[in-house]
């Protein structure tokens, strides 16, 4: 068997898993020269929640963070999350923005596009897919793991069989909620093993208590790369850690080859910052245990503490066991869509209003009526027609590609956002995130002008200084 090899995530999932992307590049700069010594396979440094938090909580351009990055890990592969037609964002996007932040992606740093869609829709993947190829970068297409009557282990290797043929260079079988356990997996990997040429990936989340094993099941069965975290930021939410897998492959024939002394500088840094973030609050101890109702709700980290966000606001904290009872029954209505971004949001939204309106679906977002119209792709099941025709009346369902249905919007957006342009990436960060791209746009301009933006003058348009 050859040696396994390891994705670092601390710099993007752990991170986002466990205080909900808000290390900054300041706190991560210190610690790229060591890391690039280790000898990853890869680093994921980039995209998920990525940009949404720079832009709006850290006041950090993504796109100069991606450089930093690069400049500093010149040896190592950096790789990032991309939700398909959806890029970073929340929305389908038009076929030539998609193609523009490929490109863009690729010139600023990225070696490695783990690709995905929420629907496993391989329609919503094909714009990206060619415009990876394009770019001669790693065309990483990625399974979103889930359970239910539809989703077993023939389902994914089905999909894993178009994802080869639509040009994937490896596939990630990416368990976003960490469902996976660990003989499944062992028979998961093999039957896909089996019916593709292409490296698998495995990457799970330690949230159930059972992603140690899930890894090790998956190696065993012949997986050719794992994701792990860096141990400070290891374990509850986040992943396996890095150290501790490292160590449970030395003097095996899937030994990874990486150095404990080197990854152990690494861990000096993070357990530094580990302890800062628990000293401010930022990483909530509740973050870092075990709950084995992840595999009864299938609700992922980042989704649970949404859903008790919502509710505080409400006032209804108290209803979240009834909520979390409620999300596989509205899962179910909509088609059984595997709960990741934006699904997640859309289903677990629709569920909070259910049981604190006292009554199903008398609430419905826009987004779940998009759901079921098809604004986001197929679902694995067929939504039933009846209930479909209650939440969205008349509208037309979509059955084609929704993305078929966007006029192409990139001069447009150029256009919307000129007079805040500094470099041609910012266009894209304006067109996934709008309003909180163009106050960190004015604060950017305002830094750089010494402009004092509480006492700015905008009608008259004076300042002092």
């Amino acid at each position: 068997m050859a040696k396994v090899k390891i994705t670092e995530t601390v710099l993007r999932d752990a991170h986002q898993s466990l205080i909900a992307t808000r290390m900054t590049l300041d706190e991560m700069l210190p610690i790229l020269g060591e890391m690039d010594k280790v000898g990853y396979y890869s680093a994921e440094v980039w995209g998920g929640a990525t940009f949404d938090s720079c832009l709006r909580f850290l006041d950090e351009d993504p796109w100069e963070r991606l450089r930093v990055i690069r400049r500093e890990m010149p040896n190592t592969k950096l790789q990032m999350l991309f939700r398909g037609q959806n890029m970073l964002g929340y929305r389908h996007y038009a076929d030539d923005v998609v193609e523009y932040f490929v490109q863009k992606s690729v010139a600023n740093g990225i070696d490695i596009l783990r690709i995905f869609d929420a629907l496993n829709d391989i329609r919503n993947l094909e714009t990206a897919i060619k415009a990876t190829k394009k770019e001669n970068a790693h065309l990483q297409a990625a399974i979103s793991y889930t359970t239910s009557p539809v989703h077993n282990n023939e389902y994914f290797v089905n999909y894993a069989k178009q994802l080869e043929d639509a040009g994937a260079d490896s596939i990630c079988i990416k368990d976003m909620a960490g469902l996976l356990t660990p003989y499944n997996t062992y028979e998961l990997v093999k039957e896909i093993k089996s019916a593709v040429k292409v490296p698998i990936q495995v990457h799970t989340h330690y949230t159930s208590g059972l992603a140690s094993m899930v890894l090790m099941k998956a190696v065993e069965a012949g997986a050719d790369i794992i994701d792990t975290a860096m141990s400070p930021l290891a374990m509850g939410t986040s992943h396996p850690a890095t150290e501790s897998m490292v160590a449970a492959f030395q003097g095996t024939e899937q030994d990874t080859g990486l150095d404990l002394k080197q990854l152990n500088i690494v861990r000096k840094h993070f357990a530094k910052l580990r302890e800062k973030y628990l000293a401010n609050g930022l990483l909530n101890p509740k973050m870092l245990g075990v709950d084995a109702n992840t595999l009864l709700y299938q609700v992922p980290g980042g989704m649970l503490s949404n859903l008790v966000s919502q509710l505080k606001q409400a006032g209804k904290e108290d209803k979240l066991d009834e909520v979390l009872m409620e999300v596989p029954n509205v899962r179910k209505d909509a088609g059984y869509p595997p709960l990741v971004t934006p699904s997640s949001q859309i289903v677990g939204t629709q569920a909070v209003f259910n049981v604190i309106m006292g009554e199903r679906y008398k609430m419905v977002t826009k987004e779940f009526k998009g759901l079921l119209r098809g604004e986001y792709g197929k679902t694995p099941v067929p939504v039933d027609p009846e209930f479909r025709k209650q939440i969205i009346g008349d509208e037309e369902p979509i059955d084609c590609r929704p993305a078929d249905l966007l006029k192409p919007e990139l001069e447009t957006l150029k256009k919307e956002c000129a007079e805040w342009i500094e470099q041609d990436e910012d266009v894209l960060s304006y067109a996934q995130f709008g309003q909180v791209a163009t106050k960190f746009f004015e604060n950017r301009r305002n830094k750089k002008l010494g402009i004092d933006a509480d006492h700015v003058d905008k009608a008259g348009k004076v300042h002092p200084v």
